[in-house]
């Protein structure tokens, strides 16, 4: 079927007619009928119509649907059939009816009478927003599509489009024949047509009709909305519906990358040369002619078409793309030059102008003779994510150097062709800075702003905060570096050796460290916000790979790119020690360039300092995130990350033997956690950014305080790489023992021990680390690691977790064998005696058990006199210390 045919329903009204005519003629009849006399007699000669609710038959026993008839006010009557209402064409009424199935006999006889019909949604919907009920001219079932105003396209089968057409009226949508701006969306059925060219162009959703058809289906949720984003875009047609696609001149992983993408944005790939295939991709960089005469109805395109429409998520016009083949240079030139005749030809001719006016700049008039990158000796050792040492304009070196949209240098006049080594090197600085700019404002204007700009064809390609995360405080460093520029190039242009580049360099080291830290502190997380996007989003992508095609990025990624703004200050030092190497020393400017020398380096250091604090900051929130239930009281402005380590449990204090067990060592505290026996469903920002779940359970925080003693266990056949803790908490009289294995290779056992005394000795002020370590045979303390790895161990394990859920489920006291005999002795020492026999013998059976069902005895019941051996002191001695 055509797009402008009319179709008609029973009751003889178009279908496709707009509404908004047949609204306009319901208002012009009403007007005549309503206001018949002069405004002054409308009240004598108008009766008052009173709005009446006729529930029908399933609709009147809602209860719901009956207590929002009551809150907005209006009466109402119920029903079985139509035929017991006598007086439904009374004068006196408004009646609507309240229909709950819209396809049985009743439904429809009402529409023949031209009755107001109404669904229970749309009575629902009125009372929560406080409405009047609405009036419409069609069978209102909800409100859906309300406000939305939808055009068909492509749609053969009459029958299809009947139905679609009545359930978007039924919904609220409103239909237009002929699509205009108007229109919110399209519904297409296939990808051909001037609508669809249109939508495309306009941005329109362009939506299956499967759309329709699942909004039918929540017709019932009152808060539903069809154009609800998440819910639209399951239904929007993609990119390649209908097209076969084939690859020419790309690698095998680019290949392989855009077949899958094609099927991801729902189209088919086919070998190169299938009849079938609608569209032939070509690498236009490597393709010069194709191998074969394409037919007629085959579109050969560039790959800019393929990622253009994964970008706008719809298919492209194939007209702006197609792949022309190469000619030959001979005549290729002649073209040209013919071409400078014809009226269309502004651009290439100013283009001309510009080459040879840039040409005439380089081999005449330019100031500057060829570019020599001076060898740098001296260097600034800061050792750290801002190394001097780096080259960060290579780039520019090998003729990659992106050129933007930068403005023009000023003119100048000729020096002459020798000029000193001074000069040489503040040409240097002066063109390595220009570059620079270059370079940045590449980023603001190929990548920034389209990603910011309001109304994108498909809808934002990224939400704001990835933006700012990506791009950081870029605007504000090109400000600084573009007055930089201007200061630099006014010098040059009036150049003497007594020029003095130190003082501009100090005129913005305030700029210099404002701007910097907030972009290079977080530089790490831009680099992974862009791995991250790429992956999870096509469009995102497809943007990358359009724009990273472009000359003016030098065949440099945007993370590539970014990376210059962390090189550049170390490359400026090395450039003024250079420039400094060459001044003389009667040069009032050697002293203000060892001033600006210094100024880089505090610059630097304050953005290592902040470097250290941010990823400091980090490591505390990524704990926090890990450990489920980890106390607030950890983050603290004086406390910082030392070390993670990964160990297994050798003892039943803490949590079952066997178990995983983390060690998070703070410069003041040890948080202790455990693996997570189930790991909830991971947590959803409200800006859409999914965090992983917490894999680790919160088991205790122990201030270092607390560790009297580390126990090096030695290595046997039965026990490797454990060692021990003795600790004693406040609430408790004795000390206790608590046993780990380390299960990673780094650090090695004896640094960590040594980490973690010192940590300790800080803690208690003292200065003697290496004597809180104590050396103990694994048999004196009952440790062994034999059977932690066996199959019986693990089956064991898993036994004794089962036990112990069982024994919580049937306790009617969940008290602790251990509060349990704390109690009974102070109960015993308050009465002044001992418990009877049979009390005793009673608690000492269900001691017994509860000790059977815990299945290996707790290190914490050993005794730990005359067990560890001082490594610098004899037995007795150490013994005595731990006593």
């Amino acid at each position: 079927m055509a797009d402008n045919s009319t179709l008609v329903s029973e009751t003889g009204r178009s279908l496709l007619a707009d509404t908004s005519v047949l609204d306009s003629k319901i208002i012009e009849t009403s007007k005549e009928n309503v206001f018949p006399g002069s405004v002054l007699d409308v009240e004598e000669e108008m009766p008052q119509i009173e709005t009446r609710v006729v529930l029908v038959q399933e609709a009147g026993k809602h209860e719901e649907l009956l207590k929002a008839l009551e809150e907005i006010k209006v009466p109402y009557i119920k029903t079985d059939t139509i035929e017991e209402l006598g007086d439904s064409d009374s004068p006196e009424f408004e009646t609507i009816f309240v229909v709950s199935d819209f396809q049985d006999s009743t439904f429809n006889n009402l529409c023949k009478a031209d009755c107001r019909v109404i669904g229970p949604p749309v009575v629902l919907h009125c009372a929560q927003k406080g409405e009047a009920l609405p009036f419409s001219c069609r069978p209102l079932y909800c409100a859906s599509m309300l406000n939305l105003v939808l055009c068909f396209t492509g749609f053969r089968k009459k029958d299809e489009l009947v139905k679609l057409v009545t359930l978007v009226h039924h919904m609220g949508g409103i239909i237009r024949r002929d699509f205009s701006s108007k229109v919110t969306h399209l519904v297409a059925s296939s990808t051909h047509g001037d609508k669809f060219r249109i939508a495309v162009s306009l941005g329109t959703p362009i939506m299956k009709a499967e759309w329709i058809y699942k909004a039918w289906e929540k017709r019932n949720e009152i808060d539903f909305c069809a154009a609800d984003d998440d819910f639209r875009n399951q239904f929007k047609v993609p990119p390649f519906q209908d097209c076969m696609l084939s690859f020419l001149g790309f690698s095998d992983d680019e290949r392989a990358n855009m077949e899958e993408m094609t099927e991801m944005q729902g189209g088919h790939y086919l070998p190169v040369g299938d009849e079938r295939c609608t569209h032939l991709v070509v690498e236009e960089s490597t393709v010069k002619d194709l191998p074969f005469e394409p037919l007629k109805k085959l579109y050969v395109v560039k790959q800019e078409w393929f990622w253009g429409s994964i970008q706008m998520d719809a298919r492209a016009g194939e007209s702006m793309y197609l792949f022309e083949k190469s000619e030959s240079p001979g005549l290729k030139k002649s073209v040209s030059l013919l071409s400078l005749n014809t009226p269309n030809s502004n651009r290439k001719r100013r283009r001309l102008k510009e080459t040879l006016a840039q040409l005439t700049r380089e081999t005449d008039m330019s100031p500057f003779p060829p570019r020599k990158r001076p060898s740098a000796e001296h260097s600034l050792s800061i050792g750290s994510l801002l190394d001097i040492s780096n080259t960060p304009e290579s780039g520019t070196a090998n003729g990659e150097t992106p050129k933007s949209c930068a403005r023009p240098s000023k003119n100048s006049t000729p020096l002459p062709l020798k000029q000193s080594a001074r000069w040489q090197v503040a040409k240097e600085l002066y063109q390595t800075e220009s570059n620079y700019v270059d370079i940045l404002t590449t980023i603001i204007q190929l990548f920034q702003v389209p990603l910011e700009k309001e109304g994108q064809l498909g809808g934002p390609i990224l939400a704001q905060e990835e933006i700012k995360t990506i791009f950081g405080s870029i605007p504000d460093i090109l400000d600084v570096h573009i007055k930089i520029k201007e200061d630099l190039e006014d010098l040059m242009i009036n150049w003497t050796e007594n020029k003095s580049i130190g003082d501009i360099i100090l005129k913005y080291s305030k700029d210099l460290l404002k701007t910097y830290p907030p972009f290079v502190n977080f530089f790490e997380m831009s680099k992974e916000t862009i791995t991250r996007c790429e992956k999870q989003k096509p469009r995102f992508h497809a943007f990358l790979k359009i724009n990273q095609a472009k000359p003016e990025c030098g065949r440099q990624s945007l993370a590539e790119l970014l990376i210059r703004p962390v090189q550049r200050l170390p490359s400026v030092a090395l450039l003024l020690n250079d420039i400094k190497k060459h001044t003389a020393e009667e040069n009032p400017d050697k002293v203000t360039l060892e001033r600006a020398i210094e100024s880089l380096k505090e610059v630097m250091t304050h953005i290592n300092e902040d470097k250290r604090k941010t990823e400091a900051q980090k490591q505390f929130f990524d704990v926090v995130y890990e450990v489920d239930g980890c106390p607030a009281n950890l983050l603290s402005s004086h406390r910082s990350l030392v070390q993670r380590l990964e160990t297994v449990a050798l003892g039943d204090d803490l949590c079952d033997r066997g178990e995983q067990v983390t060690l998070f060592l703070f410069n003041d505290c040890l948080e202790i956690a455990r693996k997570r026996h189930k790991v909830i469903g991971a947590f959803k920002s409200p800006h859409g950014h999914t965090r992983p779940p917490a894999s680790l359970k919160h088991v205790v925080l122990m201030p270092l305080s607390q560790i009297k003693k580390v126990l090096d266990i030695r290595e046997t056949e039965d026990c490797h790489k454990a060692f021990a803790l003795v600790v004693r908490p406040p609430t408790e009289l004795n000390n206790k023992l608590l046993s780990f294995q380390m299960t990673t290779e780094e650090p090695p056992k004896e640094d960590w021990l040594k980490m973690l005394c010192r940590h300790v000795a800080n803690t208690i002020c003292k200065a003697d680390a290496e004597n809180l370590i104590y050396t103990a045979d694994p048999d004196s303390v009952e440790v062994n690691t034999k059977d932690m790895d066996s199959t019986l161990s693990r089956a064991s394990r898993a036994i004794k977790k089962t036990s112990k859920k069982v024994t919580r489920a049937f306790s009617f006291s969940k008290t602790p064998k251990r509060a349990l005999r704390r109690a009974l002795m102070s109960h015993s020492a308050t009465e002044g005696r001992s418990p009877s026999s049979a009390n005793e013998s009673y608690i000492g059976s269900r001691l017994t058990s509860t000790s059977s069902l815990a299945g290996v005895p707790s290190p914490s019941l050993v005794s730990l006199p005359s067990i560890f051996e001082k490594r610098s002191h004899t037995l007795s001695r150490s013994t005595t210390h731990l006593i």
